[in-house]
This record gives C-alpha cells, sequence and structure tokens, in this order.
C-alpha cells in the first residue's frame, strides 16, 4: 500500500476516485470499465481514505471457472439460510407477544425484531392469521401503525410472502416514475423458476394482468426481449450436463459475438435466458476454452447498456447467485449514502436461501464480514433487525 505522489498521479487519482464514489470501481470487484482494465491500479478502503494499490495481475473472481462445476447452486437447491423453522413454535403466543409489544403508547421493538427475525417466512404467516383471528386487524397494518421509516419497511418485508415481496418490488419497479431497470435485473436473473411463477402468480392477483404483458409496455429491444424470457420462467431446470450441446452453444456464442462484426443478441438472449444451470456452467468452461476469454469479458467487450447489464448478471448468477449478492450488498453499503432499498431486499429475499453462502461470499470477496458492514452502515432498529436476519458474526 503506498500513498498518492504529487503530481504524477493526482489526475488518475480523481478520475478513478469519481469512479469509486459511481460505483464503477471498489476494491475486490472487477466491473471497472472496459477502458480502465489495463491500468495496473485499483483502490481499497482500509479506514484511512482511497489509496491506490498495484493490480498487476490480480484476477477478477468472476475470472476464475475451475470450480464452477462443483459450487452450489442456489437457483436449483436453496437451503443454506440463516432463518429456519423455530422449534417449538406457537403462533398463538408470538400473536399475543406482538400485540403486547405494539399496545398502548410505545412500542417493544425488541420483541418484534426478535420474533419477526427468528420465525421462518412460513411460520411468519401463521402468525399473521393467529394475529388476525385474536385482533380483527391484519399484522402488517399493525405494523405500519406503530413503526415508521427503514424499520417499518424491513419489519413489513419478513410479514410478506416471499413471492408477494417480489411481486411488489418488481411492481415498484415497473409502475413507479421510471422504469428502474436495475431491480428488475437483480430478481429475474436470480430467481428460479419456481420463484418467478410465485411473483408472477401474484402480480397477476395484484393488478389483473401477467407480468409479461406489462413488462413489454415498459421495456423495449433485446433487453426487454431478455428480460421477458426470464419472466416467463422456463428455464430447462435438468441436472444433466451435454457436453457435446455445451461445446455447440459455445462456438455459437463465439460465433455471434467475437468472431463477427456486430452481435447477434439473439443468440446469446435464447442461450443464456433458456438453458439449465448445469448446462450453462459447462458452456462457460468450453466457452473460455475456446476463445481465451470469459463469456462475461465477451458480452462487456461486445455489448453495452441494460441488455449487457442483465446478461452479465445472468452470468454471474450461473457461476454464483451467493457471490452476486455478496457483490450488491456491497454496493448497497459503500460510499456516502446507503441503498436501504436494495439491503432490505437482499437480506429478507435471500435469508432462508443462500444468506449463508452470500455470507461466505461477501468476507472471502471484501476481506470483513457482511455483520461487521451492516453494523457500521446503519443504525438504530433497523440495524438490528438486520443483524438479526444476519446471524452470527462468524462468516
Amino acid at each position: 500500500m503506498w500513498s498518492v505522489p504529487e503530481p504524477k498521479w493526482r489526475t488518475f487519482y480523481n478520475t478513478l476516485l469519481e469512479l469509486v464514489e459511481n460505483g464503477m470501481v471498489y476494491s475486490g470487484h472487477c466491473e471497472t470499465t472496459r477502458a480502465l482494465t489495463t491500468l495496473p491500479v485499483a483502490f481499497k478502503d482500509r479506514g484511512e481514505g482511497l489509496q491506490p494499490v498495484i493490480t498487476s495481475g490480480m484476477a477478477c473472481q468472476w475470472d476464475d471457472l475451475s470450480q464452477i462445476m462443483n459450487s452450489p447452486d442456489s437457483l436449483s437447491n436453496p437451503s443454506r439460510g440463516t432463518i429456519k423453522d423455530k422449534a417449538g413454535f406457537n403462533p398463538a403466543e408470538d400473536a399475543a407477544a406482538l400485540k403486547k409489544a405494539m399496545k398502548g403508547f410505545g412500542t417493544d421493538e425488541k420483541v418484534l425484531i426478535n420474533i419477526l427475525t427468528q420465525r421462518s417466512s412460513a411460520q411468519r404467516q401463521q402468525i399473521c392469521k393467529a394475529y388476525k383471528d385474536a385482533t380483527g386487524k391484519a399484522l402488517v397494518d399493525a405494523i405500519k401503525g406503530d413503526t415508521k421509516g427503514n424499520f417499518e419497511d424491513i419489519l413489513v418485508a419478513l410479514v410478506t410472502p416471499p413471492g408477494h415481496f417480489d411481486m411488489q418490488e418488481v411492481k415498484k419497479a415497473i409502475k413507479g416514475a421510471g422504469t428502474t431497470e436495475s431491480t428488475l435485473i437483480e430478481i429475474l436473473a436470480s430467481r428460479s423458476n419456481q420463484q418467478i411463477k410465485a411473483l408472477s402468480d401474484a402480480y397477476v392477483q395484484a393488478t389483473g394482468k401477467a407480468l409479461t404483458y406489462d413488462l413489454k409496455s415498459e421495456v423495449g429491444g433485446d433487453f426487454g426481449k431478455a428480460l421477458i424470457t426470464l419472466a416467463e420462467g422456463k428455464r430447462d431446470e435438468s441436472k444433466n450436463v451435454d457436453a457435446a450441446k455445451a461445446s455447440a452453444d459455445a462456438k455459437a456464442l463465439y460465433s455471434a459475438g467475437e468472431k463477427r462484426l456486430g452481435t447477434d443478441e439473439g443468440k446469446f438472449i435464447e442461450i443464456l435466458c433458456q438453458r439449465s444451470v448445469p448446462q450453462l456452467r459447462q458452456t462457460l468452461v468450453e466457452y473460455k476454452n475456446l476463445s481465451g476469454k470469459t463469456l462475461q469479458q465477451s458480452i462487456e467487450r461486445e455489448m453495452n447498456g441494460d441488455l449487457e447489464k442483465l446478461l452479465v448478471a445472468v452470468v454471474k448468477c450461473v457461476k454464483s447467485v451467493p457471490a452476486y449478492m455478496a457483490e450488491h450488498l456491497h454496493k448497497s453499503m459503500k460510499g456516502a449514502g446507503t441503498n436501504e432499498a436494495m439491503l432490505t431486499r437482499i437480506m429478507v429475499s435471500r435469508s432462508e436461501i443462500d444468506l449463508m453462502d452470500i455470507k461466505a461470499e461477501y468476507k472471502k470477496m471484501y476481506s470483513r464480514s457482511l455483520y461487521s458492514d451492516i453494523k457500521s452502515d446503519t443504525t438504530g432498529d433497523y440495524e438490528k433487525t438486520l443483524l438479526g436476519i444476519c446471524g452470527s458474526q462468524d462468516a
């Protein structure tokens, strides 16, 4: 580690500082702009401000495919959450405790946090029913009446069924002031067919229209085609890998991108949005063997805009959903402000799926724990709720 000498690095420092603040360059992450990929310097923040470090020869975590075929697959095997069913669970007792905690003037936030972060989503739905039976009022309405801000948002998310929570996030992204493409990318690139079906069913129930119908009216072009393909939830779920087909797909992708003038985006969408995760993992290996580059590098080279972001997200999720989510959690907390909506969405939605693996990836990628970063970046009851979901500081 070394300081920036004057004047040699000053212009370079200011340029990269602006990129860091805009979320384009940061420690442990390879989403540098293509124009900067040859520069031998990146920045690390060790609590004393950003300083440049030599990065010559530093491999991007997304370029290593050596363990890809044996990595856990969160899209198919969601069983590594921090929140589990509570033994000896009694929904009536929990409902009574929540009622007491919100009765009269003042709220016992500790009770709300302890109960809602230590019960599974299915158990929380039983609590909601017991609360309604006992009080005649929906628990979500009681929470909204007794809490506010980020604390209210995360408690409401916890008592909302996962499919409905995803639906609400997607609906806000589509129906708000301008479409929030980043939210659509994060959700649709990382969800399994089963999760997308739950989201889609909830969307029809809430709006009376199919999700794909509204997406067609809000997003267009190849980006829209790719999003709609993912939103159909028809990705092949076979566990079998056809090596010959993977090789053929790798050649097709190479011919559609690197090997030609112009890019056949449709071929990328067809393969990346429909093949099974095991099949695509083999294709990633075959592609690198064929071209000498990773498929992610080729997408970043050949495409731009929202389609590039979406297909890169798909490739990252094929390789490792936990690493992808760890990267987004880091984005949500780095810099001057915190993106609480992203932080809440990921922590709640992954809490029963792969948050244990996300914590491990976070520690590996950023050399510090997710728990410690949440603790240093958030405050109050919102912080306590996040830490309750996160679990121990071990990873």
